[in-house]
């Protein structure tokens, strides 16, 4: 898997070299702001390629006594660094393209060469988007997904941008400059996105969708009546998660140690790449109408108030 990753963004840091240099040589002779902000663009791309592609590297090593949870965060710490370099990008497209309004310099350069370059793009950035996405679904990598996302980003810029140079070929100028504000808002709106998530892996926020994946686990489990603690963070592609689980206090040591290695394999089954921790607890009534009011969502209460509680009153 690791050579998967490797492999697939390594391809990606040839691709946005090509790109970077096409787009620079084309944009160069025909003047245009919309292909010399794509151009930009790419450039910041590559170097998010190559921060990806190193932080790809160290990410899946293990664990070490300086990083007991791994190096999974380099991961996402490369993401957001990502989305300052597209920010970057959009502050000197934004004042270019103004500057070209306000002064009325918009006379650019047509050729065929300005549309080999756009189309080159929109098809290199399909395929490379695809594929990234597809290595970072099968191996949960924040930080090929944002490169995936770059590449994706890239194919509606550079589709703004191909109107733009039709339009200009028309002798209609403003469109380019006017591209290249679109350009620069499609880029805000991802780098948004992409700095959102990161920022919230960073600061170990609970994944919603992982955290109610567990609680539907644990309310299968029958010989649990309560659990409580649920915590659930992220580090890269690693999911690690701990919680409480209340048992029957009659039960001896190795049957609650069976019940929790189940649930562990469970967890583990449902999310990839997942370390788990349950720690058995025996039951007792009055905790267990306190925990139940104090720390399970909604659902989880009325599953466990309902069915659980009734029949430990009935055993009473």
């Amino acid at each position: 898997m690791e050579k998967k990753k490797m492999r697939v963004a390594f391809i990606s840091v040839l691709a946005a070299i090509f790109l970077t240099t096409f787009k620079i040589v084309i944009g160069v002779l025909t003047g245009s702001l919309g292909i010399l902000s794509e151009a930009l663009h790419s450039t910041l791309d590559l170097v998010a390629a190559v921060i990806t592609f190193f932080s790809v590297r160290v990410s899946d090593k293990p664990a070490d006594n300086d990083h007991n949870f791994g190096h999974g965060k380099v991961e996402n710490l490369s993401a957001f660094l990502e989305t300052i370099l597209l920010l970057i990008t959009c502050v000197w497209i934004i004042y270019e393209a103004i500057h070209r309004l306000v002064t009325g310099n918009t006379v650019i350069e047509i050729n065929v060469w300005s549309f080999v370059v756009v189309l080159t793009s929109i098809a290199i950035d399909f395929t490379r988007s695809r594929a990234l996405l597809k290595v970072a679904k099968e191996t949960n990598s924040q930080a090929l997904e944002a490169d995936a996302l770059h590449f994706s980003t890239d194919i509606w810029s550079s589709t703004v941008v191909l109107f733009g140079l039709i339009f200009a070929s028309f002798g209609i100028y403003l469109a380019d400059p006017i591209a290249a504000l679109a350009v620069a808002a499609i880029v805000i709106y991802i780098s948004v996105r992409l700095g959102k998530k990161s920022i919230e892996v960073l600061l170990d926020k609970v994944p919603e969708e992982t955290r109610r994946k567990v609680e539907g686990i644990m309310a299968k489990v029958s010989e649990i009546t309560a659990f409580h603690d649920l915590k659930v963070r992220t580090s890269g592609a690693d999911t690690f998660v701990e919680v409480n689980i209340h048992v029957d206090p009659e039960l001896s040591i190795g049957e609650a140690h069976m019940i929790t290695d189940k649930i562990e394999d469970d967890i583990r089954e449902a999310i990839p790449r997942c370390e788990v921790h349950v720690h058995a607890e025996p039951e007792e009534l009055h905790v267990f109408a306190t925990n139940i009011n104090r720390t399970m969502t909604t659902q989880a209460k009325s599953i466990f108030t309902k069915k659980k509680l009734a029949n430990r009153l009935h055993k009473n």
